[in-house]
């Protein structure tokens, strides 16, 4: 007779190997079937095959899924998330465009979103939080934190959610991780060796309990962040700052760039809308056009 099956949740994936967190502690899971779209933050079902190891059975309907693409490659990172925690510093220098893909995809999945600004201790923070003023003004919390100092507003905007954390490499995320969860590193060490992939942190995302309510995913560090598997409709409702002025233009199909009568030229030079912004659009829009002609 079979064993019964557990309710899960995936810690961790690589390839076709997964490590789900159950009632009866982890499991390292390969999964029924061809199936391998599996990501970190899935609920599951598995069947214990014995020696700590199952089979995953079946995935739960997922409430959302954060992932990235460009013409050639679609990457999912995690899934079932309340909060998105984008992380810059005060140094190195982080990237404007990077932040507001991040967030744009947040806005597609209807997930919220923090920026947070590490390294607060440095002089260079002020500049930082000027940079990040924009995207303030839109409406996003921007909330400057040191990863060795005082968290208790972080993890206030923590609880009771599940976040997934982004950024780019050298923002600090792994110090982050390792003040909000202490044995974080033994934790990482144990899911690279389950999963035989090497170094957690340049291989693939990881879920962490903060406590029984919150949960945190670490991801590893962002170069870029393509959007390509996004309708050009989708894209343009993902800027909260746009939404007041769509469907405003003379013509249905405008493309926002030079148009006679399009809201959004109109909006930003009376100065209602930040010009990077339409700039952003634009390159959004070329890259899912790109990416069209390649399929």
């Amino acid at each position: 007779m079979s064993a019964p099956l557990l309710p899960g949740r995936v810690v961790s994936a690589h390839g076709r190997s997964f490590v789900v967190g159950t009632s009866h502690g982890p499991l390292r899971c390969a999964v029924r079937g061809r199936r391998a779209d599996i990501v970190c933050g899935d609920r599951v079902e598995v069947r214990a095959t014995g020696g700590g190891t199952g089979v995953i059975e079946t995935l739960t309907p997922r409430e959302n899924l954060l992932s990235r693409a460009d013409a050639f490659h679609h990457k999912a990172i995690a899934s079932n998330i309340d909060l998105l925690l984008v992380v810059t510093a005060a140094e190195p220098e982080f990237s404007l465009d990077l932040v507001q893909r991040c967030l744009l995809a947040a806005e597609v999945q209807d997930i919220a979103a923090l920026i947070l600004v590490n390294k607060a201790d440095l002089p260079q923070h002020a500049a930082a939080l000027a940079r990040l003023a924009p995207l303030a003004a839109i409406g996003y919390e921007v909330l400057g934190v040191s990863a060795h100092g005082d968290l208790s507003a972080l993890r206030q905007r923590l609880a009771g959610r599940t976040t997934l954390m982004v950024g780019q490499s050298g923002m600090g995320k792994s110090s982050l991780l390792n003040t909000l969860v202490p044995d974080a590193a033994a934790r990482v060490a144990d899911i690279s060796s389950a999963l035989n992939s090497g170094r957690h942190t340049t291989t693939h995302t990881a879920l962490h309990a903060l406590d029984a309510d919150s949960w945190l995913i670490d991801s590893p560090g962002l170069q870029e962040f393509a959007l390509a598997q996004h309708s050009l409709p989708e894209l343009e409702h993902a800027f909260p700052d746009f939404r007041p002025y769509l469907g405003q233009c003379r013509f249905r199909n405008c493309r926002h760039r030079s148009e006679p009568g399009c809201a959004l030229v109109a909006a930003e030079a009376a100065g209602r809308l930040w010009p990077a912004r339409r700039a952003l659009l634009l390159r959004l829009q070329e890259e899912r056009e790109f990416a069209d002609r390649q399929r």
